[in-house]
């Protein structure tokens, strides 16, 4: 590609593409299972010289004006948007995704992204100015933190990057961002077209390899001030636990299990609909995907038929022709991790509806399951499966619907459907979730924050609130009391 030359190497490291000097991967493409390309990996020497080139930048950057920072960012989204085609061939060449979430979904929601943030560069907000105590006057300054440590996971490969690098670097901070292993690609792209944009060098920095070899570094660098994480609970722990050895600040996103919530007064159409988008987006490898609906036993049949027609229905292949609607999982042992908890379901009582199935041939694609008859504490319900399955369960009471949608120990997002006014301020007050739709799932904006409670992390992504997570908060208090002893002193000593 003119824009992006594996060749010349997966690391970014002050404003230049370098090979890494650690272990080179072999890495397939999803759709074929033929190999794409080599993957070269980082060093933790190599980790070092990133985070040396952002402490460096940090310095010039962080004291740029706001409105200098968003110049920046504006030209790096009309940079973006120039390349946009070759980014999202990239995507759907590394990740396996059809082409038209690439073209419609990852790549303007990612340009979208970018001019958000340059907008929310010049909006740092805080108290007003005032008289909070006798003869002074405070305010509120936020400042940059420092280096930012980052780790994206493989789902969404550019967005992830952007909705790490943006809030980061907006706020005056520099950052080293390990995008996975498998698809490194886009990450690259994206930081080659921020300096090409004129963002300083150093500012961005792309170091690729595994957790143990480059991840773990990252997070215990003594000049790292922040770690944020996109991926699996169980490794967003083992993240805390390594950012706490220096008292590092965390920022994680985590797995998810959202549910649907289906009253008996919804529109089942645009419920089932909503089910198959929701649980399908991205081949089901989405930690908000729509995982387990609750239905209402009155409509539960006409429910589950309708999302099993819908199922049944969509094209799943070639990622590249525009007319598919699904492409195929990351990689063969996700495939199998997928098919293997719907057979172990089978196996428990449950009964497949719709999918369930590989598709014979090359590549790892996965139809579209649809899943019931399982208990509300088995594998299928409880746990995390990342691909492109739903598992229906009925309900007869709205507190039962709540009830068995906070039954999981995660709460990343969740939806809700219903006619009724007041059952939806229910479902969003009482649904514990960092973010509940109603009669929608999946649908993210730029403005709007996303993050989860519980298992699925702290912190959020996305809008002003992602942007306030990467900045220190400073109270100043300016005196203007003329005394040389205050009335306050009194408490401490008197003057005699």
């Amino acid at each position: 590609m003119a824009y992006y030359d594996s060749s010349l190497g997966h690391q970014f490291i002050n404003g230049q593409q370098v090979r890494g000097h650690g272990p080179v991967l072999e890495r397939a493409n999803p759709a074929t299972g033929k190999k794409l390309l080599d993957v070269d990996t980082a060093t933790g020497e190599q980790v070092d010289q990133a985070v040396q080139a952002a402490t460096g930048a940090f310095k010039t950057w962080s004291r740029l004006t706001p409105g200098e920072r968003a110049d920046h960012l504006l030209a790096f989204a009309r940079e973006l948007e120039k390349h946009a085609d070759e980014i999202a061939a990239l995507e759907t060449a590394q990740t396996g995704k059809s082409i038209r979430m690439s073209t419609q979904f990852d790549v303007p929601g990612s340009i979208d992204n970018v001019n958000f943030f340059a907008g929310a560069a010049r909006n740092l907000q805080g108290l007003a100015a005032g008289d909070y105590a006798g003869n002074t006057t405070s305010m509120v300054r936020r400042e940059a933190i420092g280096v930012i440590g980052s780790i994206s996971p493989w789902n969404y490969p550019l967005q992830m990057a952007v909705w790490k690098v943006l809030p980061a670097i907006a706020a005056g901070n520099t950052i080293v961002l390990k995008p996975s292993e498998l698809t490194p690609g886009t990450s690259v792209l994206f930081a080659q077209a921020a300096k090409d944009a004129g963002v300083p060098d150093g500012v961005i920095n792309i170091v690729v390899g595994d957790g143990p070899s480059v991840g773990s570094p990252l997070v215990r660098h003594k000049l790292v001030k922040m770690t944020s994480f996109t991926g699996s609970t169980a490794v967003g722990l083992k993240i805390m636990s390594m950012a706490a050895e220096t008292g590092t600040r965390v920022h994680l996103e985590l797995g998810g299990k959202a549910p649907m919530v289906v009253f008996d007064d919804a529109d089942i159409e645009a419920a089932a609909h909503g089910a198959v988008a929701g649980a399908t987006i991205n081949s089901g490898q989405d930690c908000t995907a729509a995982t387990r609906a609750y239905v209402h036993s009155s409509v539960f049949e006409k429910f589950t038929s309708k999302v099993a027609e819908l199922m049944e229905a969509m094209v799943v292949g070639d990622p590249t022709d525009p007319d598919t609607d699904m492409g195929s999982m990351i990689s063969e042992a996700h495939l199998q991790k997928v098919s293997s908890m719907v057979e172990r379901a089978k196996d428990a009582g449950a009964t497949v509806l719709a999918g369930g199935k590989q598709l014979p041939g090359d590549g790892w694609f996965y139809r579209p399951t649809l899943v019931v008859g399982a208990a509300q504490d088995s594998e299928i319900v409880q746990q995390e499966v990342f691909g492109p399955v739903l598992v229906a369960l009925a309900f007869d009471t709205d507190d039962e619907a709540i009830e068995l949608a906070n039954d999981t120990p995660y709460g990343l997002a969740a939806s809700a459907w219903t006619k009724n006014v007041d059952r939806a301020m229910r479902a969003s007050a009482e649904i514990q979730a960092g973010c509940v739709w109603i009669n929608e799932h999946i649908l993210i904006v730029s403005d709007m924050p996303h993050g989860g409670y519980k298992a699925s992390g702290m912190g959020k992504d996305m809008s002003q609130y992602s942007f306030d997570e990467y900045t220190n908060v400073k109270h100043v208090m300016i005196s203007h009391d003329s005394a040389t002893h205050r009335e306050w002193q009194d408490t401490v000593f008197k003057q005699r």
